[in-house]
């Protein structure tokens, strides 16, 4: 029954630490593989940069998807066996007791690694409170560490859509998926799963480039997402109607219904087909309309609409809709919060389930 130790310290140890840059980080590592085995796999800097044939030739895309199953492979394969390996060794029961206990707080920290509840929150705390002492500029720089899109051309609004958007799909990506592998399959599993996660952050786009070669990698992150961001999407739902029964509780009922019924209508109309979930649940607990047309390296991507504002703040002036949407973004700090303690305890639940049978 080491497991549910391990698991608790480990997000016990996110919460205080998180992610220092000074630490070595199993991600980085991972991210290095995949870029060295990707130079491999396309062989010559000259076949790499000739994409635009190799799109338009039938012969070449599907060398390309193939050589990307094989990243996939070895990428996934090897840090699955290298991680099992390696809790095979360290809570073995062959280690004298010294060891054994040093060993235990090494699978700890790999095991915390996983888990991005800290960062998260602190990533998006920082955007808010720069445009809270009105700084829009370092606003859209520290935004744009944290999400895919030009932040540039953003305004007060959009920077704060952003970080709603960017809170709640990474509460999936970052915190509820990691424990969720973790509770099904321990330390191997987590980290196959964040090579999963790297590898689509990596190749995983719809350019010239990685339209073939990331074709697995992006289809195997949507699967490996899919339960958790289901989950998530509810969680938030348990989170909103848990905060708002003590805070306002003659609305919690309608709120939490309003939160679950935006998830189950617009869930489905991201383009990813678990990114919109949680969105659609933290759209619906807030009141407010995600989505909508967004640039990404310069280019309109035109997305759909999640959610709806309220209608009291449908008609006014921009600059309430501004504070509306700076209060959403401090409500939705503090669902992430308790979304990230639901998880941690549905985790230990299924952890117990698994250890049981």
């Amino acid at each position: 029954m080491v497991e549910p130790v391990i698991l608790t310290s480990a997000y016990i140890l996110d919460l205080i630490i998180g992610d220092p840059r000074w630490l070595p980080h199993p991600v980085r590592f991972i991210g290095l593989a995949i870029e060295r085995m990707e130079r491999v796999l396309r062989k010559t800097e000259g076949r790499r940069q000739n994409t635009e044939h190799r799109t338009q030739n039938t012969e070449h895309r599907l060398k390309d998807k193939f050589m990307g199953i094989l990243l996939v492979i070895i990428i996934v394969g090897s840090t699955y066996g290298l991680f099992y390996l390696l809790s095979s060794l360290l809570l073995g029961p062959n280690l004298p007791k010294p060891f054994s206990y040093l060993a235990l707080l090494f699978v700890v920290y790999l095991a915390s690694t996983t888990i991005a509840t800290r960062d998260l929150i602190k990533s998006g705390r920082a955007v808010i409170d720069s445009l809270n002492t009105g700084n829009e500029e370092e606003a859209k720089n520290k935004l744009s560490m944290i999400v895919g899109r030009d932040t540039k051309q953003l305004d007060d609004k959009g920077i704060l859509k952003a970080t709603i958007e960017t809170l709640s799909e990474n509460a999936s990506d970052g915190i509820i998926a990691p424990m969720f592998y973790f509770a099904i399959g321990g330390l191997p599993l987590a980290m196959a799963y964040k090579a999963i996660n790297t590898l689509d952050s990596m190749v995983g786009y719809r350019n010239e480039r990685y339209i073939n070669f990331g074709w697995a990698s992006a289809k195997l992150d949507d699967i490996a997402n899919y339960i958790p961001a289901r989950i998530t999407g509810m969680l938030i739902v348990i989170a909103t109607f848990i905060i708002t029964i003590f805070k306002y509780p003659e609305n919690a009922s309608r709120i939490t219904h309003h939160a679950l019924r935006i998830t189950l209508r617009d869930g489905r109309k991201h383009l990813s087909p678990n990114s919109g979930i949680p969105e659609a649940a933290m759209a619906g607990a807030l009141g407010v309309r995600l989505g909508g047309p967004s640039m990404y390296s310069g280019v309109l991507v035109e997305k759909p609409y999640i959610g709806e504002e309220k209608s009291e703040v449908r008609s006014q002036k921009s600059e309430v809709k501004e504070q509306v949407y700076l209060n959403a973004s401090g409500n939705a700090i503090s669902i992430i919060k308790l979304t990230s303690l639901l998880g941690f305890g549905l985790a230990l639940i299924l952890l117990y389930l698994r250890t049981a049978i």
